[in-house]
């Protein structure tokens, strides 16, 4: 009996009950029972704090750009979970997801009455997300990690090439409150003779390193091995410099995704595609180029112009804060900015509030559309800026904002991507 989008995404909400179960045996049991379609094309794997997803999706363009049949996993989607998998930048249809749902939850009861305890939602979905790949005939995908890295549910995997592009204090929860611990769980995904490329720095590079010694697995470094500069905008685009120890000067890419955090990410993408060319012929330089260019990642310092600008960022943790108010402060500094604001209660709110909001600024405080999202008054009260005011919907929200920065100021919505995405919907549509 067929599936129907909607069927299929109440299937996967009644599977929220099984919360989040970090673990390998009942997606490792999955997949066996699927025919194992994550061996049938070759991956990259890309973890990290904050980064991972503009990483994933510069990596995508650029394997694209070389004629490779290319898939991409991601998480969370910002509007709808056909976001999630796509195959040469085309979102799944809501049928075919219906459909590789459909297919994948055969074989989920079967691993709970095995005793092997019931599949998360994030499990089906990676699993489906594969065996959606295989059915394609995808040559390479693109997977970012849910969370963390060594027991998150992609890490069955065995890469040509395992990045991890930074590691921040960020879901403390379930994988450490040290950095030490942290970047333990990130370089969970290096495997054995995989080369892996990150821009982790400190104490998370070290244990990074540990790791990829104990691996054998190739080390390349951001700021040693490789190192990329900020040279001027284009419009609503930026140029990047990159210099690596084993090419030489590289040259200057155009990069379609602004903000100075994206010229980091932008390094680690062409250094991992370098990496994989030693292997992949088609992957060239004017393969490179193309695909920073024609790069597409909504939602993260996605600006929309109009009166007013509209800024959609998806910063989350502080570290991402501390990146979205330098590019504010960077490309808007004249300007007046109204935030529409909206924080789930398991992030550190008053570090994500420290870094994003000036005291000159004015604020909107909306609950994101999530079951975690904290409670606007609560966080209204703990923001000190010349104004602050909460609002009992995101549209409600959107239109408070704009009345409270006029034809000439900036909006910026961010804090979750459960506010961005549907705030982005909003906008857009």
């Amino acid at each position: 009996m067929m599936m129907t989008y909607e069927e299929s995404l109440h299937y996967l909400a009644n599977l929220c009950k099984f919360g989040i179960n970090l673990g390998l045996v009942r997606i490792e049991k999955l997949l066996e029972m699927m025919d194992h379609p994550e061996k049938k094309f070759k991956t990259i794997h890309i973890t990290g704090t904050n980064g991972k997803g503009s990483t994933t999706a510069m990596l995508a363009s650029i394997l694209r750009s070389a004629n490779i049949k290319t898939g991409m996993y991601t998480s969370p989607h910002l509007a709808h979970y056909t976001e999630r998998m796509m195959v040469n930048g085309q979102q799944i249809t809501p049928e075919q997801f219906a459909k590789t749902i459909k297919y994948t939850s055969q074989f989920v009861e079967k691993i709970a009455e095995d005793g092997f305890g019931h599949p998360t939602e994030f499990e089906v979905l990676t699993a489906a997300a594969f065996h959606y790949f295989a059915t394609c005939g995808v040559e390479y995908a693109v997977i970012e990690v849910g969370l963390g890295g060594l027991l998150d549910s992609t890490n069955v995997i065995v890469p040509e090439v395992s990045v991890i592009t930074n590691v921040t204090l960020d879901h403390i929860d379930k994988c450490g409150h040290t950095i030490s611990q942290i970047a333990t769980h990130k370089a969970g995904i290096i495997k054995q003779g995989v080369p892996i490329v990150t821009g982790a720095q400190g104490e998370a590079f070290d244990i990074i390193k540990e790791f990829s010694q104990e691996k054998s697995a190739k080390l390349y470094r951001y700021g040693h091995d490789f190192s990329a500069t900020f040279a001027g905008l284009i419009e609503h685009r930026q140029n990047v410099v990159i210099e690596d120890e084993e090419q030489g000067n590289i040259g200057t890419f155009t990069v379609s995704l602004l903000g100075h955090h994206q010229v980091d990410n932008c390094a680690i993408a062409v250094k991992t595609a370098f990496v994989l060319a030693k292997e992949e012929e088609r992957i060239t330089l004017s393969a490179l180029k193309k695909g920073l260019l024609e790069v597409c990642w909504p939602g993260r310092f996605e600006v929309i112009p109009g009166q007013p600008t509209i800024i959609i960022d998806g910063a989350h943790n502080q570290d991402g804060a501390r990146g979205l108010r330098k590019n504010l402060n960077e490309f808007y500094g004249q300007k007046e900015i109204v935030f529409l604001l909206g924080i789930l209660q398991d992030k550190d709110v008053a570090a994500i509030l420290r870094e994003l909001i000036y005291p000159v600024d004015k604020v909107v405080v909306v609950a994101p559309l999530s079951e975690r999202a904290g409670e606007p008054q609560e966080i209204a009260k703990q923001i000190q800026a010349v104004h602050v005011e909460t609002a009992n919907s995101i549209s409600a929200g959107l239109e408070q904002t704009r009345l409270l920065a006029g034809e000439n100021g900036v909006i910026c919505v961010a804090g979750s991507l459960y506010l961005v995405g549907a705030a982005r919907q909003i906008i857009c549509t």
